[in-house]
């Protein structure tokens, strides 16, 4: 299968006054065109660092190594700025978590989606961005285009300005979408809409997409494969299914504990004790071992490799050892349907 995404061991590490944080932490995984994949986690175990990583939007501080990051066969660590740039859009586009900060208050939506629109197309006449403009909103779900593309973004509901940042990033129709949290802060209608939007463009474009998000139920409905992430290293990588009919590692077990849709009638909704690990440095062994109730002596000593549960169903827990302890996982059924 053609790869438009690969990342081989992939870390970035920040460099500042109170020390060095490892972000990320030798991650690796691929991307088939017109694939989505859901990138999942706690607040702050990397994976908005990592897409930005990617497109070469982190700060001077920043420090990213990889043995391979490679966007549709091209190379893109040594890449200049400039060849970013043009990259930027192109190839790659993102989506960012807030569009009331994306977006420019003092210019229409229309002016801001016919920008992007001549950012890699300066010589398009002024009728055809237009029209390319109504295109484009008419693509994302924004009806009555002809009349939103002259309101401000305040003139819209959360889940339309979303619609349009969408439509900006999707201006230079890239082959791969960065979607960073796009349904935080809509309400549950609105958020199905955006979900269903994301599979509409796979099917319309062939757009590949990582959807960032911290909440695996949103991510049930629109993944094809899911990886998930905690203090900056993936510990489990798989299919929709697998990870939801066949959790392999503790951590995604209490992600999925604690979905209401999962919960047992007549007991509380389950919530993962503790924090997060500071990652400067990171703890030694298993960096969630501190919250894990079915934590190995090992894990305080040493981090697991990537066990291999089947040909697409990855897990980083000792428990997959053949040493290890047979557990049965702490959760029944499943969100898919």
């Amino acid at each position: 299968m053609n790869k438009l995404l690969e990342i081989e061991h992939l870390s970035v590490t920040f460099h500042g006054p109170c020390g060095t944080v490892e972000a990320v932490r030798d991650v690796s995984f691929d991307l088939a065109p017109g694939e989505i994949l859901a990138l999942v986690g706690e607040s702050g175990c990397g994976k908005s660092v990592l897409c930005r990583a990617l497109m070469g939007l982190l700060p001077a501080h920043a420090q990213v190594e990889a043995a391979r990051l490679a966007v549709d066969g091209t190379d893109i660590r040594a890449l200049r700025e400039k060849d970013m740039r043009a990259l930027r859009g192109r190839v790659f586009s993102m989506v960012f978590q807030d569009p009331m900060t994306a977006l420019d208050p003092t210019y229409t939506v229309g002016a801001q989606i016919a920008e992007a629109v001549l950012a890699h197309r300066p010589q398009m006449a002024r009728e055809a961005v237009r029209a390319r403009v109504l295109e484009l909103m008419d693509l994302v779900g924004l009806d009555d285009a002809g009349a939103r593309q002259k309101l401000y973004p305040h003139e819209l509901s959360g889940g339309q300005r979303q619609r349009v940042v969408m439509a900006i990033a999707l201006a230079s129709e890239p082959k791969l979408l960065f979607a960073d949290e796009p349904t935080t802060a809509l309400d549950v209608t609105v958020q199905a809409q955006i979900l269903d939007l994301l599979r509409d463009l796979q099917r319309k474009l062939g757009t590949a997409t990582v959807l960032v998000t911290h909440d695996l139920g949103v991510v049930a409905r629109a993944a094809d494969r899911v990886a998930v992430m905690y203090a900056g290293k993936l510990v489990e990588l798989g299919t929709a299914e697998d990870v939801f009919y066949d959790p392999r590692h503790p951590y995604t077990w209490a992600l999925l504990r604690s979905l209401p849709s999962l919960a047992r009638p007549g007991e509380p909704l389950y919530a993962l004790p503790g924090m997060p690990p500071t990652l400067a440095p990171p703890p030694k062994g298993d960096a969630f071992a501190g919250r894990n109730e079915y934590a190995l002596a090992i894990d305080y000593e040493e981090a697991p490799p990537m066990f291999q549960v089947s040909g697409t169903h990855f897990a980083a827990t000792w428990l997959l050892d053949p040493r290890a302890p047979k557990i049965a996982p702490p959760i029944g059924g499943s969100l898919r349907g």
